[in-house]
This record gives structure tokens, C-alpha cells and sequence, in this order.
């Protein structure tokens, strides 16, 4: 009796640990780095952009979807949303140098595409020239766009020709006659004023919508990281998306073009850089154990954007001390497994759908369209961090929830204060 409980409990076993044969050839499949797995990912969601646009067939293919509740605005909208929200977010890793990897060959075709549809995006007589000034969204988007330029500024803005130059100078100043609501839209304008500032000159920005812009936003601050959407705060991830960044880029704009005015620029970039510190540091503490964070506020289709100021500071290796490069890689490692791996994010065109894990269409807001989910490659801004680097070759570690939820020490949060005073120079 005893032998044939115990062969019993071995077939059991044997049924219990027995590999598929799916699982079988999946385990025959080489494990990918994470370095490989994003770089797969983000070769998947630009591929089918920035080849189409090279073409100048983007409009032609590109599978479009659109919010239920979606305004009255030209629904052309889409393509710039694409293709500027896209690039924001690819273009840390398109500035590394060309190498003959298999990663390198891909980041090097992608570029190519990439400056092909720049050239397209500006170009009246393409059939993929973008709706500049149409929609008060195209102030949202050109200021994208700018900040591709901005992250990629050698690689990107320096390699255009001057027709293609001028003409995106050209165009960033028509949007002077958008009236930005007051919220973060301010910032939109002051990263295409700087950003014209430092490609074309200090006479050829406006320094009031920089001004207004940095005075308002230390306005809005409201501390430990956060900034209200205008004047009343909002639990949404709008940080995120817009504040840290796009602060931070005016301020370095700034700087870049040597511009002379009452505010000292590098002391509010310094302040400014803490605080965005300060919001990774919430930010990765938001990462549950099981690789998802919460869904609030508004905007949630634009998935990995919540993450974009972690991954900034990460690319900036400026991670505070609390933060090693090894558990931020495996947190958003995880993040991404979690949103991409089993959940149907892409169209059967290649594109980009509605919805935050898979497709939601319930999930839209009444400007959302499924350009505007380009938002989630800024995410993918350690990228431009070399394979080589430590952000890529050191061990994966376990992130703040892991350790608290296991029962291993992590270290304490508390208020970070801002201790950079800045006062008008005259």
C-alpha cells in the first residue's frame, strides 16, 4: 500500500512539474537583458511610425482611434501627438553613437527614419507635413517635438538641413497666437520659446512666456515633489507627464542660450532638479512588488508617462542616494513586463491603442486619441545611458516595496524642504 501511495505522489509530481511543450520551445528561446527586452520594445513602437513617415505615408496607414467623447477639434491632431510624443521619448537612445550591434543597427535605421520625418513634418509640399496651427493642441505637441530636439540636440536638430531649420523656427512661432489655458500649457510655451532661444538666438524668443511660465510654476508647487495643475491641485500624474521635465528643460534652455535676465537660472534649475529627485523617489515606491502602481487621475492611457521623471533622473544619472541604478532598472523592468507582455496595447496595424494595460477604450478622456499614448516611450529615456553603463550591467536589485513587503530594511521617507533660496537679480 505504502509503494503505491508513494508512486501515486511521484506521477502527481511528475504532472505537476511536467513543462509544457509551448513552455518548452519558449524555454528554448535566448532570455533577453532588460537592456534587449526595452530595446525590442521601443524598437516596436516606433517602427511603424517613423518608417511610414519617411515615406511620407504616416497619414495614409496609420491606424487611427479616437475617444468616444472626442471634441470638436481637427482630428488631423493625431499625427503630431504621434509622432512628437513618440520622439520626446526615443530620442536619449537615438543620440548614442552608431555601433554594429544588432541594437545599434536598429537604433541607427530608426534615426535615419527619424530625420526623414522631421524633414516631412515641416515640409508644406509632403503628404505627411503636420497640422501646425489648426488646434490649440498643436501648442502641446510642437512643444514635444521641441523637447526631442532638446534631448537629442546633436544627433537630432544639428543633422537637419537649414531649410528644414528655419522652418521649424518658423513654425513654433505661429504658435504664439494659442492662448495657453492656465495650467501646465504654460510650460509647453516656455520649451519652445527656450528651445528657440538656444537653437536661433536670444532675439528670437519671447522672454515673457519663459518668465511668466517660471513664476508661475514655483506658483503651483505646492512640496515633497508635486505641482498643482494651475492654481488647485489634482492627485494625478501630471507631474509626471509635463512639470519635472519640461521645468527642467526651460531652465537648461536657459542656461544654454546664456540668457541675461532678473532670474538666476541655475539656482531654479538646482531647486528644481531636487524636487524632481524627490518625485522619483515617490515614484518607485509607487511600484508594487508585483510590477503595477496605481491608476489615478486623468490621462491614464498614457501608461509609462507616469514614470517619465524617474526615468529622467535615471538618464541624468542623478538618481538620489536612496535610489541605486539597479533597483530603478528592475522596477520599470518589471513595470514594463507587467504592461506589455500579456495585454493587447497595439492595433493590428502596429499602433498604439486606447486603454492603459490592453485596450480600454473606456478609459479615454475627451481629448484622447491613440497618438496621444505615445506619451508612455518617455519611459524609455535610460536608453540613451550606454550598454555598457552601470544603469545596464549591474545586478538586478529589489525595489522599495519588495523590501518592505519581504520583510527586508528600507529606508525611511520623509518631506524634503526646498533649501535653494532664489531672489530677482535687480
Amino acid at each position: 500500500m505504502k509503494k503505491i501511495i508513494v508512486l501515486l505522489l511521484l506521477t502527481v509530481g511528475c504532472c505537476l512539474w511536467a513543462v509544457p511543450a509551448d513552455a518548452a520551445k519558449k524555454k528554448q528561446v535566448k532570455q533577453l537583458s532588460d537592456r534587449e527586452y526595452w530595446c525590442q520594445e521601443a524598437y516596436k513602437m516606433a517602427q511603424p511610425v517613423l518608417e511610414n513617415m519617411a515615406k511620407g505615408e504616416l497619414q495614409q496607414n496609420m491606424k487611427t482611434e479616437f475617444s468616444p467623447s472626442f471634441d470638436n477639434r481637427n482630428r488631423k491632431v493625431v499625427y503630431m501627438e504621434t509622432f512628437g510624443r513618440l520622439m520626446a521619448g526615443i530620442a536619449p537612445w537615438l543620440s548614442l553613437p552608431d555601433d554594429d550591434t544588432p541594437e545599434g543597427l536598429q537604433r541607427r535605421q530608426l534615426r535615419e527614419w527619424a530625420l526623414a520625418s522631421y524633414k516631412n513634418s515641416v515640409d508644406p509640399q509632403s503628404p505627411d507635413y503636420l497640422c501646425w496651427g489648426v488646434s490649440g493642441q498643436n501648442l502641446v505637441d510642437a512643444a514635444y517635438i521641441a523637447e526631442s530636439f532638446i534631448r537629442a540636440y546633436d544627433a537630432l536638430w544639428v543633422p537637419l538641413d537649414e531649410v528644414t531649420k528655419q522652418r521649424y523656427i518658423s513654425e513654433f512661432k505661429k504658435l504664439r497666437s494659442i492662448e495657453p489655458p492656465y495650467t501646465n500649457w504654460f510650460l509647453f510655451s516656455s520649451v519652445i520659446e527656450s528651445f528657440i532661444a538656444k537653437a536661433a538666438g536670444l532675439k528670437e524668443y519671447d522672454d515673457f512666456r519663459v518668465m511668466m511660465t517660471i513664476r508661475k510654476v514655483e506658483e503651483w508647487y505646492v512640496g515633497d515633489g508635486w505641482y498643482a495643475d494651475g492654481p488647485v491641485f489634482a492627485f494625478d500624474y501630471y507631474s509626471s507627464y509635463v512639470f519635472h521635465a519640461m521645468y527642467l528643460e526651460t531652465l537648461q534652455n536657459m542656461i544654454d542660450a546664456k540668457a541675461n535676465t532678473r532670474l538666476e537660472y541655475k539656482k531654479y534649475y538646482d531647486r528644481a532638479l531636487k524636487r524632481a529627485q524627490k518625485f522619483s523617489i515617490i515614484l518607485e515606491r509607487f511600484i508594487s512588488p508585483e510590477g503595477t502602481f496605481p491608476v489615478i487621475g486623468r490621462s491614464t492611457p498614457y501608461r509609462l508617462a507616469a514614470m517619465q521623471p524617474l526615468a529622467l533622473i535615471a538618464w541624468y544619472q542623478k538618481l538620489p542616494s536612496d535610489l541605486s541604478n539597479g533597483q530603478v532598472r528592475a522596477a520599470l523592468t518589471q513595470v514594463m513586463h507587467r504592461m506589455y507582455d500579456q495585454q493587447q496595447n497595439y492595433n493590428d496595424g502596429g499602433f498604439l491603442t486606447i486603454g492603459f494595460c490592453g485596450s480600454q477604450p473606456e478609459t479615454a478622456d475627451w481629448y484622447t486619441n491613440n497618438g496621444s499614448l505615445y506619451m508612455t516611450s518617455l519611459s524609455l529615456m535610460p536608453l540613451g545611458l550606454p550598454a555598457d553603463h552601470d544603469f545596464w550591467t549591474c545586478e538586478a536589485q529589489p525595489w522599495t516595496q519588495v523590501k518592505a513587503w519581504g520583510g527586508q530594511p528600507f529606508p525611511k521617507d520623509h518631506r524634503w524642504a526646498d533649501d535653494i533660496q532664489t531672489r530677482d537679480r535687480w
